[in-house]
């Protein structure tokens, strides 16, 4: 009896190390960003630094240079990541969510194609690399005078999370019972009514879920936004990116925008958990 106490105590001592290690593990990234932007560029160049007041004297520069002297630099990138972003992403959910549905309930024919072939078909256009595109979406987009524009982007990214939104839902689809919009049907309802009144609150999970993926793949996507905008529609991972100036790289206000980029994320992540944790209870019932 006491040895499997021991062994229990021994057990838990650990499960708990392991995930104390994991934790700091993944948390470390963001620390590091935090203290690197309180730091001079001269406690920069020193080498690794880690305990403020200790190691170096923390000081604002870096968040006063961006808060206060060039605002418009940082807070323009910013609203157009999370305007573009968010838009975006809503309509490659809602988009995807009809085609998905579309998939999972109605059966089509396209020559040889049914819906198998026809979803694989939707979703390797995602496997393409981004590079091999790029140069028509930029001669469409100058065509259309899309370039540098926030319309022009959030089409371009709504296009690029769409094949993604429809893969996600659809398999959620097919999971849900169909007896019961056959109810919905039986008691006078349409089938798009059927949808919205029924699909799609069962759905809530799968659709956060989606929204989340599109969203993360919009906030982060560097390639698209690098050559479709230049100064109006520029976005965060641009703003990041063009720190590499002719001085050095800017380690000090790089950490300050990655610290403004992934606040959003981290942010919606919290907002939106109780869907996903639903989503998981939800499919370990099935």
């Amino acid at each position: 009896m006491k040895s499997n106490k021991v062994k229990s105590v021994l057990i838990k001592i650990g499960i708990y190390t392991c995930l104390i290690f994991w934790t700091i593990v993944v948390y470390f990234p963001i620390y590091w960003l935090i203290t690197t932007s309180l730091k001079l560029p001269i406690d920069v160049f020193r080498g690794p630094k880690y305990f403020p007041f200790i190691d170096f004297q923390p000081y604002l520069h870096a968040w006063n240079y961006f808060l206060n002297i060039h605002r418009s630099e940082l807070f323009i990138p910013f609203q157009n990541s999370v305007l573009i972003s968010l838009i975006s992403s809503a309509l490659a959910v809602i988009i995807g969510g009809m085609g998905a549905y579309g998939l999972s309930r109605f059966k089509y024919r396209f020559g040889p194609w049914q819906n198998q072939q026809i979803a694989f078909w939707i979703i390797s256009q995602r496997m393409l690399p981004p590079v091999a595109i790029v140069i028509p979406f930029l001669i469409m987009f100058r065509i259309a005078g899309l370039v540098d524009t926030l319309i022009g982007m959030i089409i371009a990214y709504t296009a690029f999370n769409l094949p993604f939104s429809i893969w996600i839902l659809r398999d959620f689809f097919e999971g849900l019972p169909k007896e019961l919009e056959e109810s919905a049907l039986i008691d006078g309802c349409s089938i798009f009514g059927a949808f919205v009144r029924i699909v799609i609150p069962i759905s809530m999970p799968g659709i956060v879920a989606a929204f989340l993926f599109c969203l993360v793949f919009a906030f982060n996507e560097y390639l698209f936004a690098l050559i479709l905008t230049f100064q109006k529609a520029t976005t965060m991972p641009v703003l990041i990116a063009g720190q590499n100036t002719t001085l050095g790289v800017q380690w000090w206000n790089i950490s300050v925008l990655s610290i403004f980029a992934i606040a959003p994320m981290i942010l919606i992540g919290l907002f939106l958990q109780r869907f996903i944790t639903r989503g998981l209870l939800i499919g370990a019932i099935k």
